[in-house]
């Protein structure tokens, strides 16, 4: 467990370096060049970046040693914070600052594929947890592994706001080229034995031939389990209406208070995290994962019926604060499940296309939500059929707008959770969960030796 917790150490500091990164150079563009187009449009690319990652991430991961695949992520990652830091450097006075010009994108693509290089911790991670923690101990460590998400959250928040404002990219570049370095360093010193992780028996053979991300294998995989497709179009499903709320949330709560307030207000709500990740790590999930995970969208989908339903700054915090208090039991809840059904040698890729198929809703819904709301639903709640129906009591103009459209989100995700609830595809997959071979009925108590 020791060198485990090192590893989540290490982890939260690399996740704290790039997200840092990211929120800094979304800050930065917006003062350099007041552009909404431009920061929509870092957005985008990170979505678009990492829905794209998730499946050749997940063959590295599969084929390779985890230890090394991280070591890798921070030397990639740092050679791009280099080039992005160079171009700072180079770029012509007042290129930065122009929407138009090649070095401006050239500096974000750069900054923003260092950033994506991380990624491949988060998939990394899990099947650290399959490989070191005894099956009957994964959800309360995947609890962990929240919590450092929570804690990097929180920090992020804070570290990027103050680097841009006192010394901008190059403060923020310099900042992560340090950082990025010592986790580097850090990671050298950790050993994990991974050849403990012998192949079950009944688990899908490896391709013979050089090893490849094997798109058409890891379907198989995930077809054999049954119910397992369902968990991921569910969650694709989850993410696709959750990014109505990427897309409006931060315009919402402006309405309300003010950039300052609405920035402190997140800097608070997300210690939820943090103590979701403890409460799991102290109680775990359960003994049917997957139940945990509707009963917790049939309550978040619930608050999100409720928060809009008045102009609220508090009824918004506290629905922010449940939020994000249950996101982390839906997040390990996933990762318990597909920790014991999952081949653990195809665990990555698995991880991997996951990620991409989840992640690749998310920005469509971004994209297109923003002109709806904009063009149709706002005007509906201004001066049209809606303000003159139910604006009497739910209230008018563009925030009610906004606050209609969360309203409509949360009723499809409680019909969708409602749906997968009674359906076969979740009888199936806790029978798969319940009836898969437990990985600690063997002399070697389940956990693969590591040492330091």
């Amino acid at each position: 467990m020791t060198v485990f917790y090192n590893i989540l150490g290490n982890n939260l500091v690399a996740n704290v370096t790039n997200f840092t990164v990211w929120f800094a150079i979304t800050f930065w563009v917006f003062i350099e060049t007041q552009s909404v187009f431009a920061t929509g449009m870092i957005a985008g690319i990170y979505l678009i970046m990492t829905a794209a990652s998730g499946i050749p991430f997940g063959g590295l991961v599969d084929h390779n040693s985890k230890r090394l695949v991280m070591l890798g992520s921070s030397v990639v990652s740092f050679g791009f914070y280099a080039a992005a830091f160079a171009v700072h450097q180079l770029a012509p006075e007042g290129s930065l600052k122009d929407v138009a010009s090649v070095w401006l994108w050239a500096f974000i693509l750069l900054v923003m594929i260092g950033v994506i290089a991380g990624n491949i911790r988060s998939i990394a991670l899990p099947t650290l947890v399959t490989l070191m923690i005894p099956e009957d101990r994964r959800d309360k460590a995947n609890g962990l592994v929240g919590m450092v998400s929570g804690i990097g959250f929180l920090t992020t928040s804070v570290i990027s706001g103050f680097l841009v404002a006192w010394g901008g990219m190059f403060a923020t570049l310099l900042f992560a080229l340090g950082l990025t370095a010592l986790a580097f360093a850090h990671m050298l010193f950790l050993r994990i034995d991974e050849t403990a992780a012998a192949k079950t028996d009944g688990d899908p053979a490896e391709p013979a031939g050089p090893k490849r991300i094997d798109i058409s294998g890891t379907i198989k995989v995930v077809g054999a389990v049954p119910g397992l497709f369902a968990l991921i179009i569910f969650a694709c499903l989850n993410n696709f209406l959750g990014g109505i709320f990427m897309a409006l949330l931060d315009a919402y709560g402006l309405s309300l208070v003010s950039v300052q307030m609405w920035g402190l207000t997140f800097g608070v709500l997300s210690t939820a995290f943090i103590i979701s990740g403890l409460i799991i790590a102290k109680t775990g999930l359960g003994k049917n994962p997957l139940r945990t995970l509707l009963l917790v969208n049939l309550i978040t989908w619930g608050v999100c019926v409720l928060f809009p339903l008045q102009h609220s700054f508090w009824l918004l915090a506290g629905g922010c604060f449940v939020w994000m208090l249950l996101g982390p039991y839906a997040e390990a809840a996933e990762h318990t499940t597909l920790q014991k059904v999952v081949p653990f040698e195809r665990q990555g890729r698995v991880f991997g296309f996951a990620q991409s198929i989840e992640q690749a809703a998310s920005p469509l819904t971004a994209f297109l939500i923003g002109p709806l709301t904009q063009f149709v639903v706002i005007p509906f709640m201004t001066d049209g059929w809606g303000a003159r129906t139910i604006g009497g009591w739910f209230g008018t103009g563009a925030p009610r707008g906004m606050a209609l459209v969360f309203v409509v989100a949360g009723l499809l995700g409680l019909i969708v959770t409602i749906i997968a609830f009674n359906s076969k595809y979740y009888r199936q997959l806790s029978a798969a969960y319940a009836n898969s071979k437990n990985d600690d009925d063997d002399d070697s108590g389940g956990a693969v030796p590591v040492t330091a």
